[in-house]
């Protein structure tokens, strides 16, 4: 009777080069994905911003003010000020620039704040527009 012995097949670096590179790989699009998504959840959060900043439109003539979206950025506008909100990771940062001593119409912010959501945003926002208007 004769045994047989299996022979362990061994890695060959390009066995392992290929694992490494399949593991890498699907890494990558795990972090493109998350990255994605959270992208589309910014966008939408600026939308759903820009929609209740609209809402108003009556309010927004009578103030002389308007409201733009580009992307992830929600402004409302005034001649003489700029109240923005800028959605990212999940987060947006509301700020708030004074236009009439500004060199260019996109005047570096005075006040910032950091929110968790569009309702808060909207709240900062409305803050902000209210120390604008004293």
């Amino acid at each position: 009777m004769t045994s047989r012995t299996k022979k362990e097949k061994t890695l060959s670096l390009k066995d392992a080069f290929e694992m490494e590179y399949a593991r890498r790989q699907m890494e990558r699009r795990k972090r493109d994905e998350a990255e994605r998504k959270q992208q589309e959840e910014d966008l939408a959060r600026a939308e759903r911003l820009h929609e209740a900043l609209q809402a108003d439109a009556e309010f927004l003539a009578r103030r002389d003010l308007t409201v733009d979206r580009r992307r992830y950025t929600v402004s409302i506008d005034h001649r003489d000020y700029r109240v923005a909100a800028y959605f990212e990771a999940g987060k947006a940062s509301v700020t708030s620039a004074d236009k009439r001593t500004a060199s260019t119409t996109t005047a570096a912010p005075r006040k910032q704040q950091t929110v968790e959501s569009v309702e808060e945003a909207l709240s900062v926002m409305a803050q902000f527009l209210v120390d604008e208007t004293r």
